[in-house]
C-alpha cells in the first residue's frame, strides 16, 4: 500500500498544496489533476523519494520510504515528463542501457517485443534523434513492459501521443492494475480506466 500523509509542497515563498493525504491499495490508480505549476510533478517526485516534502510523509507498506531507501526504489518505476533518452543511441540501445543501470538483465528479443507493442516495429535501430516526440515517449514507456514493478508513477504519459498510442497506455495501466499493481499518474487529458480510480486536484 502507498500512503501519503499530510504532504505539503512549498516553492520559494509559495505554498502549492498542503494537508494532502491518500491511500492506494493493490489494483488502485490515482489520477492527479491540476493547472501547470500547481505541483503535480512535485507531488510525484515526493512519492518516488526524489523531492522531500516541506512537511508530511510518504509510506510504503506502513514504513516511511526514507527508511526503506533502495528497497522501496526496487518496487517502483518512475516515468518522468523529461524522457531522459540519449539522442545518439537507438531506441533499443536506450532501453537496454537504462535497464542495465538497475543491474537487471533484459534480452534483445524482449526489447524488440516491447518496442513492437509500443508501435515502433521497424524503428528499433533508429537513433532517437530521428524519432518524433510521440515516438520518443513510446520508447520511454516501453520500460513498463520490461521492468516488473508493483508501483508505476507516470508524469503526463499521454503527452504527444496519438489516439492509438494513448489507448495502448490505457491498456497497459489497466492490465497492471488487474494484476494487483498500483499506479499514480498526472494527465491533462481525459483518461478512462476499467479499474478502480481515485482523483485528486492539486493547487488552487
Amino acid at each position: 500500500m502507498l500512503e501519503a500523509i499530510n504532504l505539503e509542497c512549498v516553492r520559494g515563498e509559495r505554498r502549492l498544496f498542503h494537508n494532502l493525504s491518500f491511500q492506494l491499495k493493490a489494483g488502485r490508480c490515482l489520477l492527479v489533476h491540476g493547472e501547470n505549476g500547481s505541483g503535480k510533478t512535485s507531488l510525484l517526485r515526493m512519492l518516488v523519494g526524489l523531492t522531500p516534502p516541506a512537511s508530511g510523509a510518504v509510506h510504503w507498506q506502513d514504513t516511511s520510504i526514507r527508511k526503506l531507501g533502495d528497497e522501496y526504489r526496487r518496487e517502483l518505476l518512475y516515468c518522468g515528463h523529461p524522457l531522459g533518452l540519449k539522442d545518439d543511441l537507438s531506441a533499443a540501445e536506450n532501453l537496454i542501457s537504462s535497464i542495465a543501470l538497475t543491474n537487471e538483465l533484459v534480452t534483445r528479443d524482449a526489447v524488440y517485443d516491447a518496442l513492437c507493442q509500443a508501435g515502433l516495429q521497424g524503428r528499433e535501430h533508429l537513433l532517437v534523434r530521428a524519432l518524433s516526440q510521440g515516438q520518443k515517449r513510446r520508447v520511454n514507456l516501453a520500460r513498463l513492459l520490461l521492468q516488473q514493478r508493483v508501483l508505476w508513477v507516470l508524469d503526463e504519459p499521454l503527452t504527444a501521443l496519438d489516439t492509438q498510442a494513448s489507448q495502448w497506455v490505457v491498456r497497459m495501466v489497466d492490465q497492471h492494475l488487474s494484476n494487483g499493481g498500483i499506479t499514480v499518474l498526472t494527465t491533462h487529458q481525459n483518461l478512462t480506466l476499467a479499474s478502480a480510480t481515485h482523483t485528486i486536484r492539486v493547487g488552487v
